[in-house]
């Protein structure tokens, strides 16, 4: 065997066993871009091999996706299909496990109208919402994982060849998901006691307010009572552990729906749909973003806050080190999967009721009624760097340092 080959089947380990923790016997769908097929085929042979029942495997082309949203009638961008829908559904319904490989052109809808963009983004959102809303709530277990794509080689690297570029990536890929460790599975593992000893922490704080201070950004978050954070392996329906995100240095709750005050700045683009927004501001008031700014795609992001009323408001709050393997490696990646993971990051949009005590078992207006956000988008942006102060606040008003100059203060 390759050395390439025995580092790919690493990696697909990684992710069935650490992500979604597959089971003897539970069928497994794997979403990928056709950019990704060979490594598809791999995850496929070690699923089987460690005991899926089954396998189904779901082709996505970025490229079409350009042409049709470029070029379709508007009434075509709304169209998703019931037989797909019930499909997707009917995965869930047999308790299959969903592996997504994530491996975006970051300029794959650049110059695109972006009210074409958002039309089709709506439309295929409100068509998966049940499908997206048991995803949140742990009803069954999922992982996001990327393989590189020249587009987006040539993003992170533009001085390199192509060739030269996808090495490099690769590389980056591979180094921060722990798999040029000996043993993968069990560096993951032990990442994730690390993680959970900071969530323990901060769930035994319970604060109630947490104060971001850095350049551009004065933000005050309030925490709904009876959060939760949650890092590393989550729990499924089913008492299961699952890894959402892989690689990932974050712990991560919900934020109040109407509690978040003030100004924060983004530290990182962000690429969002296809198209790449950066040196953007957002100022809450009482919980929804009533202003904003960006130096490059204001209006994408201006039409991202416009999917529907929830999308306006915080979602997630997530805690992430400065000093981090991600961000150590300095690099942008222009992907958000890795991107969140080098920095303290903030999502507008749907909150995830596994970060809140009982939230899974909640009906929608429950989750409303105890300040939990719901919208049919969910969008990770970067707010962290080495100048980022937090604070907790007490249930009785006193300051805790949690983060200085962008790292752990405890």
């Amino acid at each position: 065997m390759s050395k390439t080959q025995e580092l790919l089947e690493k990696y697909a380990d990684v992710a069935l066993k650490i992500g979604v923790n597959l089971q003897e016997g539970q069928p497994l769908v794997i979403q990928a871009p056709v950019s990704a097929a060979e490594f598809a085929r791999v995850i496929a042979k070690r699923a089987f091999a460690a005991g899926a029942g089954n396998v189904f495997v779901e082709y996505g082309d970025e490229a079409f996706g350009r042409i049709k949203t470029e070029n379709a009638p508007k009434e075509a961008l709304t169209y998703v299909s019931e037989n797909y829908i019930k499909m997707m559904e009917e995965y869930q319904q047999m308790g299959a496990s969903f592996l997504q490989i994530y491996s975006p052109n970051p300029d794959a809808l650049a110059g695109v109208d972006p009210e074409r963009v958002a039309i089709r983004t709506k439309a295929n959102a409100a068509a998966m919402e049940n499908f997206k809303n048991e995803m949140m709530k742990g009803g069954v277990s999922w992982n996001i994982i990327s393989t590189p794509t020249q587009e987006w080689a040539q993003k992170v690297f533009p001085n390199s060849t192509v060739e030269e570029a996808v090495e490099k990536l690769w590389d980056a890929i591979f180094s921060t998901t722990r798999i040029y460790e000996e043993d993968p599975v069990e560096a993951w593992r032990v990442h994730g006691e690390t993680l959970h000893q900071k969530l323990e922490y901060l769930n035994t704080k319970k604060y109630k307010k947490l104060h971001y201070r850095a350049p551009g950004t004065d933000l005050s978050i309030e925490l709904p009572s009876g959060h939760k954070w949650v890092g590393g392996a989550v729990k499924n329906t089913k008492g299961l552990d699952y890894t959402p995100n892989i690689p990932t240095e974050e712990v991560f709750t919900l934020a109040k729906k109407d509690g978040v005050n003030g100004t924060v700045t983004s530290t990182m683009p962000l690429n969002y749909n296809g198209t790449t927004i950066e040196n953007f501001s957002l100022t809450f008031k009482d919980g929804k973003a009533v202003e904003f700014t960006a130096g490059t795609g204001e209006e994408t992001l201006k039409k991202m806050l416009e999917i529907d009323e929830g999308a306006a408001y915080l979602g997630e709050v997530a805690l992430v080190p400065h000093d981090s393997p991600i961000s150590n490696k300095n690099i942008i990646f222009y992907n958000t999967l890795f991107d969140e993971n080098a920095s303290c990051h903030l999502a507008v949009g749907a909150a995830y009721p596994i970060c809140l005590e009982e939230g899974t078992t909640m009906s929608k207006d429950e989750l409303a009624a105890a300040g939990v956000n719901y919208s049919l988008s969910h969008v990770d942006f970067m707010v962290g760097s080495n100048e980022l102060d937090i604070d907790g606040e007490t249930e009785d008003g006193q300051l805790e340092p949690v983060f200085r100059k962008g790292n752990w203060a405890f």
